[in-house]
């Protein structure tokens, strides 16, 4: 597929990276040549400079009868401008990402496609999503539903009083469960696990069951679940802002700001949520807030490290739940090593999104989740593919993939080696970054 991306910041060069990883034909436009060599350096893709409401410019990058167009700048009116330029020059889709959530209204969407943004992407509402996700389910790391809820996928961090701790997946292999383990992670590094893998302590183990044996992993990793009511944020930043509006009065929330100005306008923008114009990183300012009664603490600071450090502090004064906002790609596995609940990186979520929506024009695949270094997939076996010619386990499939669990007839099944997959099976595939395209063709 041909794509063209307007804006080489964080998002649009990730966004970059991980589709030139999947061999699509990449074209990246953007006004600042420094950023654009870094990228050319780098990755399989071509570079445009120039800017991305020029017609000239979108010409030149070749947007006549391109497949997707996606416009990420830091300026949703400039993308929105470059999706309608982009559409009349021939692009096939265009997708914006914006930073006004009253965009997404579905009363106004037939005006935006009209002027040629299909699709819009709002990177908050989507960390909005997963925080919600994470507190009602928050003894998980991660929680990802597939196919409607038949399968999902969990990451659990294993503590020392996880009875799976230890563990050989051979011998698990020889127990009666309803789970299968995809990945690991450890040490930074994704494993895709084989039989003579252990289980090893702080291990962030990814497991693929159903809606009905889901609750069967909370004792195996040693974990507890708790019923969150009561919620620290802090603050008052637009992710804030969405989660406080889509939450109606499940939980009762409290945002902390030092900003006076600010919270004057999130008294206005969160009338259900008490504000606080206090420094959330002083222990004494946490205290007089009530966090000793606390549940949940959300960190969404403009800084990856103050809200590291601060979720650290609170899990110290016995927060069940902490979740940290970590937009530096790099400190990612960092974070997740340390003693914090769930990571929330907007570029990550952004990415996967449009990959949801590149991979929807090819009905064959749909794109579920987009990890730092990996990725879940659902892909469709296709009548005579050679993922359909043999058992599992006589397939002699890479060490990179794991297949996690399928939908036959619309209800989920987890995947054993004895498991034959059926053409017209809808596959969930977990694999490392950049080896999605070598998968899909055993699909083929």
């Amino acid at each position: 597929m041909k794509i063209v991306i307007a804006g080489a910041g964080e998002v649009g060069s990730h966004l970059a990276k991980l589709l030139s990883n999947e061999e699509q034909d990449i074209t990246v436009v953007d006004s600042d040549s420094d950023k654009l060599s870094v990228l050319d350096a780098n990755y399989n893709l071509l570079t445009c400079q120039g800017s991305p409401t020029s017609f000239a410019t979108l010409r030149q990058a070749g947007v006549e009868g391109c497949d997707l167009f996606i416009a990420v700048t830091p300026f949703e009116t400039r993308n929105i401008v470059a999706c309608a330029i982009a559409k009349s020059l021939g692009a096939s889709k265009t997708v914006a990402r914006v930073d006004n959530y009253e965009f997404k209204n579905p009363d106004h969407r037939d005006f935006f496609v009209n002027i040629g943004a299909d699709d819009m992407i709002y990177p908050e509402h989507l960390a909005a999503m997963e925080i919600i996700e994470a507190l009602r389910h928050n003894w998980a790391r991660h929680w990802f539903e597939l196919h409607e809820g038949q399968l999902i996928l969990v990451g659990v961090k294993l503590r020392d009083n996880a009875p799976l701790q230890g563990m050989q997946l051979r011998e698990l292999g020889m127990t009666e469960h309803s789970f299968h383990v995809a990945a690991i992670k450890r040490n930074h590094e994704t494993i895709i696990p084989g039989g003579m893998d252990r289980l090893q302590l702080n291990d962030i183990v990814y497991f693929m069951t159903t809606r009905d044996h889901v609750d069967s992993l909370v004792p195996l990793c040693g974990k507890t679940e708790h019923k969150i009511r009561d919620v620290l944020i802090m603050g008052g930043s637009r992710i804030a802002i969405r989660l406080c509006a889509m939450v109606g009065d499940e939980f009762n929330i409290k945002i902390m700001d030092m900003d006076r100005d600010n919270c004057l306008r999130l008294s206005e923008k969160c009338p259900n949520a008490r504000i606080i114009n206090a420094d959330a990183r002083d222990t004494d300012a946490l205290l007089d807030a009530g966090i000793t009664d606390i549940e949940a603490f959300i960190a969404l600071a403009d800084s990856s490290e103050t809200n590291i450090l601060t979720c650290l502090s609170a899990k110290e004064l016995g927060v069940v739940k902490t979740i940290a906002e970590v937009e530096n790609l790099q400190f990612i596995s960092e974070a997740e090593g340390l003693n914090i609940g769930t990571i929330i990186n907007k570029k990550l979520l952004a990415s996967s999104r449009i990959f949801q929506m590149l991979l929807d024009r090819d009905t064959s695949t749909t794109k579920c989740m987009a990890l730092a270094d990996a990725e879940v997939a659902e892909i469709v076996a296709g009548e005579g593919s050679k993922i359909t010619r043999a058992a599992v386990k006589d397939l002699k499939l890479s060490r990179d993939m794991t297949i996690a669990g399928l939908i036959r007839d619309g209800k989920g099944y987890l995947v054993s080696g004895n498991t034959v997959i059926q053409p017209g099976d809808r596959v969930v595939v977990f694999t490392l970054n950049g080896l999605l395209h070598k998968v899909e063709k055993l699909f083929k």
